[in-house]
């Protein structure tokens, strides 16, 4: 038996997250599905980060145990063909050491939220950005993001679902850059609480607009108050791009 360590890119939007449920169709059991298709073993997968409904990726990590031997792009290639029509792909199949674990030994997860900041309907962008009319100074909500950065109590930002056991975390990086009408927000943390880039965003949303001052959102962070938090971001905006070991 190998332990395999795969890199898979999906589209968020037909599945209901990456955690196998009850309720709709997952990242999680497809991928199981198509390692079951091709080698007969019945697996669970563990994941880097288990994403929201509507949440894309770029490079989410995963690994399984398996017993069938096959060549890396082999078993790239033949768990891609049992994927389709999903839109899933596996990027990158590699055997990894025995004591490889996706979500344990991750020491940096890298998110990128999409905004495109115009007035005409979204087309080739519908469901993977969100669509914000207003005029937004990516400047300004720039600025307040540097009072979210470093090591806080992030309570404001946290879903009430959360698990984490604390909510004290450490963001190395929140960065906001306008590339002509898309502004893209770029969030880096050994690891995030449930909802906290998207809570994020949308408090930064509202610096954008003019709504609030970029101050407010350091006084959000201290009051350490789910209420204090601005409008929620929606999901299909966001993207785990990389998990770093």
């Amino acid at each position: 038996m190998a332990r395999w360590k795969l890199t898979i890119e999906y589209d968020g939007a037909p599945f209901s997250g990456w955690q196998r449920q009850d309720n709709g169709p997952s990242v999680q059991a497809c991928v199981e599905q198509a390692i079951l298709k091709l080698t007969g073993e019945a697996v669970t997968i563990a994941a880097a980060g288990r994403t929201d409904a509507g949440v894309h990726a770029f490079g989410q990590v995963a690994h399984a145990d398996i017993v069938k031997v096959l060549a890396p792009d082999k078993m790239r290639d033949a768990l891609n063909a049992h994927l389709r029509p999903h839109p899933i792909a596996v990027l990158e199949a590699v055997i990894a050491a025995d004591d490889f674990h996706a979500r344990f030994q991750a020491k940096a997860r890298h998110y990128l939220y999409r905004i495109v900041n115009r007035r005409a309907p979204l087309t080739l962008d519908a469901g993977r950005a969100w669509q914000v009319q207003a005029d937004l100074d990516a400047e300004a909500m720039h600025a307040a993001a540097q009072y979210l950065v470093g090591h806080h109590d992030f309570t404001t930002f946290r879903a009430a679902e959360c698990q984490a056991k604390s909510p004290v975390k450490t963001l190395d990086v929140l960065r906001v850059a306008r590339h002509g009408e898309e502004i893209t927000i770029s969030a880096s943390a050994r690891s995030f609480l449930h909802h906290q880039v998207r809570s994020m965003v949308g408090t930064l949303k509202q610096v954008g607009t003019g709504k609030w001052r970029p101050v407010e959102v350091r006084e959000a962070l201290e009051a350490r108050d789910r209420s204090a938090c601005g409008p929620v971001a929606p999901a299909d905006g966001l993207y785990l791009v990389r998990v770093d070991y």
